[in-house]
Order: structure tokens, then sequence, then C-alpha cells
């Protein structure tokens, strides 16, 4: 186990007494499909172009050969059996579930796995899923059930991997080897089957008969709605024409739920998240990229004013990359800054020689995020200007082309939020740094790629790599290429008549749709 306390589900507290998120028994018989909104829209349909929200979807509609049930503390077996076979990490052998068959009735078998992995790296998306992959020397198959994979390195961690929606199985026959699909059609091995999807507006999920894995269905079919905005999500909770919500919902939504919602026939839960926040500088920029002024700007950051002010204090001050409740946690922004002080950050810009006002310009996405984000970065503008050190200018634009804006190196100064794909202290590293890494803005630290992470990745007993995290995130304050801002927390908004909520949410907050379900009786 990485974190000291249990993740997902049994960390919930139901927050309004009532009839709360929890289990009154068994699911009922079908009916009518459980309707549940978000905020976070897929990017695509294709498993080897997502490292992103498009999860959300993956995990109800493809299937991984290792993933965690509700209340897992590791990978454990969904599509395959896998472990092991050497001492040195190095060799991980999969066999397949028997008869194992995709969504259209075509055999799933282990050319297949194969074929999944190796387009990924073939397509090799900028920003894309083939950077979970770089211990993955090859794949190979013995037969139609045996699956191994051979690394170029010790990595412990590869489990985990193969445990994101990232690695979901597709059918060759549908999935190019080295292309994407793009008929916006989804043919994968999951719980469910991708009945109709219309993008940024709903994805129709129904029964996959074809199913073998580790999820018990409790209901027959799952509706997804997707939302520009919280309030509108929550407007469609009560007005009865959603049944639950799930990531995206605004600071001031959550809190007139937890006053209202016991009133409203609603429910409201609170978990523990590892969802966080954080400001990226690029090295290439004039002024982004001087050490003096991102320390300077470290040094002025207000993080619980803003989780106070902006968040409403549904989201904490974070103070390393790697968010509380994960073995590696520290607190080195703050053990290096301390409090926010203008004086000391005038000092950092006046030993660099930096001329101020030192001009910046702040970009951030209007449709990833949640509303609150403007605000957030307006309170950011606010702080920098207030010291008299910066003169601070935003900029905005949608996720699809904010995206592509950062990629390119457009931006000085952005903002991005980060779910993590599996539940260790490496995912919160391991991503940002290299030259290739999932913010398209190459981080050169040599000690953390070559030393730290392989030798923490020899280690399959996480709680035995502390040390190398932690010098890690030493070393990254110290930079201040990364700046943490804030770690979320989980909430679920339902109808009183939906049960199975604490039981829906995997490690890295991705929901297993499977789980909800209408009550039976009282």
């Amino acid at each position: 186990m990485l974190a000291p306390r249990t993740w997902a589900a049994s960390a919930s507290v139901v927050l309004l007494a009532g009839c709360g998120l929890v289990d009154s028994g068994d699911a009922d018989d079908g009916g009518a499909p459980i309707v549940v909104g978000t905020t976070s829209a897929p990017s695509t349909l294709d498993p080897a172009a997502s490292w992103d929200g498009s999860w959300e979807l993956f995990r109800n509609v493809y299937q991984t050969l290792v993933a965690f049930p509700s209340g897992a503390a590791q990978p454990e077996p969904d599509a395959a059996t896998c472990e092991f076979e050497d001492n040195a990490n190095r060799v991980y052998h999969c066999r397949l579930r028997e008869d194992m068959r995709f969504s259209d009735g075509h055999p799933l078998d282990a050319a297949a796995v194969k074929h999944s992995i190796d387009r990924i790296r073939a397509i090799g998306v900028k920003g894309g899923p083939s950077g979970l992959l770089g211990s993955l020397d090859r794949v190979e198959t013995e037969g139609r059930r045996d699956v191994t994979f051979h690394l170029n390195k010790p990595d412990a961690t590869f489990p985990f991997i193969l445990s994101t929606p990232a690695m979901s199985i597709v059918d060759p026959r549908e999935y190019p080897a080295k292309a994407l699909r793009t008929d916006g059609e989804v043919t994968g091995s999951g719980p469910y089957a991708l009945k109709a999807y219309t993008e940024n507006q709903k994805a129709e999920l129904v029964e996959n008969t074809h199913y073998k894995g580790f999820a018990d269905r409790k209901n027959d079919a799952v509706t997804i709605r997707y939302f520009a905005t919280s309030a509108q999500m929550v407007a469609a909770l009560k007005d009865q024409r959603i049944d639950a919500t799930f990531r995206g919902l605004a600071a001031e939504d959550v809190v007139d739920l937890q006053g209202k919602s016991d009133k409203e026939g609603l429910q409201l839960v609170e978990g523990a998240g590892t969802e966080i926040s954080y400001l990226v500088f690029n090295p290439e920029d004039p002024w982004a990229g001087k050490r003096a002024v991102r320390r300077a700007v470290a040094q002025i950051v207000d993080r619980g004013a803003i989780a106070h002010q902006v968040y409403k204090d549904t989201v904490e001050p974070l103070y390393s990359m790697v968010p509380r409740g994960l073995a590696g946690h520290t607190t080195d922004f703050f053990d290096d800054f301390g409090d926010p002080d203008p004086a000391k950050a005038a000092e950092i810009l006046g030993k660099a020689h930096v001329t101020t006002p030192v001009p910046l310009t702040l970009w951030y996405t209007t449709d990833r995020y949640g509303s609150a984000t403007a605000p957030e970065f307006r309170e950011l503008k606010r702080q920098l200007e207030a010291s008299k050190l910066f003169e601070v200018r935003l900029r905005s634009r949608p996720w699809k082309t904010y995206e592509q804006g950062y990629r390119k190196g457009e931006y000085p100064v952005f903002g991005r939020g980060w779910f993590p794909d599996f539940p260790d202290a490496d995912n919160f590293i391991a991503p940002f740094v290299g030259e290739e890494n999932a913010v398209s803005t190459p981080y050169v630290s040599p000690e953390i790629t070559d030393e730290l992470l392989p030798q923490a990745r020899r280690e399959r007993d996480r709680s035995a790599v502390v040390r190398q995290f932690e010098r890690a995130q030493q070393i990254m304050a110290d930079d201040s290429r990364l700046l943490p801002l804030w770690q979320g927390k989980q909430y679920i908004a339902a109808s009183d008549e939906i049960s199975g909520g604490e039981r829906a949410l995997d490690p890295s907050t991705i929901m297993m749709m499977w789980e909800l379900h209408r009550k039976t009786s009282w």
C-alpha cells in the first residue's frame, strides 16, 4: 500500500445524513439508465492518443490487463493474471482469461494485446501515453493467451502503468497499427459497449454481453452527460435530468450542496483526492526561463488564499508535486519559501539583477478544470501585481486549442491539472521531467531521470523508496520549474435514489459506472 490511508471509497465521508451513497442491498433488475453528469468531456476516443480526462469513459468501455477494483491497494487481475517472472523487475508475464472477446464478438487474444501496446509507441502522439512506456523494450506472445513484457530497465511500477486506461486493449481489426481510429466508434472489452456518442454532449453505454473481468455491473446501462459548467450540471441534477455528478463541481456548488442537499432529495459525499493543480514555466521564455523569476513567483503566491477565497476550502494548499496521502510527500515549497513575502521575492530578483516589474503572461483553459479556474488566475494576478514586482497579463483558450498551444511551446506560464495515472509518487514526478513529458515543456534533470527514478523503480515495496522521492522534490522546488498550487478533494453529488457512489471511484479518481444503481427498498 502506497498511502497511509485507504483509497477511494474507504476514504469517503458522508457529509450529509439521510440516504447517503451507501449500498442498500442488491441492485435492481434494470430499468432506466443511470445518468451521470461531468464537466470533463473526452478529447479522443482512441486510447493511443489520450493522457487526460478521456480515461473517465475509457475505464468503462475498454479493459486493461490489470486494474484497481474498488478499495484495492495494488493492481489486480482484470483481463489477465500477471506477475514479474524475475527478481530484477524486468520480465512481466500475463495470461489472459479464457475465451476473451471484444464487444463486437471478435476474439481478444495475446496478439490483440501486443497490437494495442505496440501501436501506442508506433503512433507516438506528442504528449500522449507513449511517455508511460519508457521502460518497455518489447512485447512477446506465446499462443493465444500468454503475453510477456520485456523491460529495458527495472521498473516495479510497470503493473501500475498497465492498469491505466491508456493501456486499454483494442481490436486490431478496428484500430490501425500506425494511425489513430477516426470513425468515432469504440470497440473494447470493458463492462459496457458504447452505443452512441455525441461529442461534448453525451455517451450512451449499454451492457457488454461478452465482458469477462472483475467488474460486477449493478446496472444495465449508463448515460454520461457532458456539461460546460458546474452550474448547468447541478441544475440538471436538481431538475432530475441526471442522477449523479462527478468531476467538475465548482466550489460554490459544493458549499451550496453541503447546506441544502438533504432538503432537496440529494446527497453529497466527500473523499480524499489526489488531483493537483500547478503552474508550468516555459524555459524558452526570456522571463519565465529565469530561475530567479520563478522562485520570486513561488515566494509570493499565497496558496491558502486561493484555497479559501476562490475554492471555499474545497481544496487544500499543496507544497510539493506529490500530494498528501502518498508515500514520499513533502512540503519543500513551504520549507524553502515559508509564508508569502514580497520583500524576500524582491531580494531574490535583486540578487539576480532582474529588472522589475517583470512582465509575465499567464495562460489558463476556460473549460477543463472547472469554473473556478478563471477566478483562481485573477487571484494569482492580484497577488503578483500587489507585490509591485510583476506586471501580469491573463490569457485563456478552450481546452482543445489551449492544449495545442502549450504543446507548441507558445505560453510563458500556464496552468495545468493532474489526475494521477496510478497511486504512486513516481506518477507525480516522472511524467513532468525529461526532454519529452506530459506538459510538452522539456525539463532536463539528470539526477532525477538517471539516478533517483531508476533507483526507485527497482523496488517493489514502494514504501522503501521514500528517500528517492523526497530528494526529487527537493530538486524540483529548487528549480521551481513547476509550481504546485493545490490538492483537490473528491465530491459526488447524487439523487438520494442512487446507491454505490462510495465504491465508484478508483485510486486514480476515475468513476467506475458499474457500481451505481437505484435503490430497491428501505
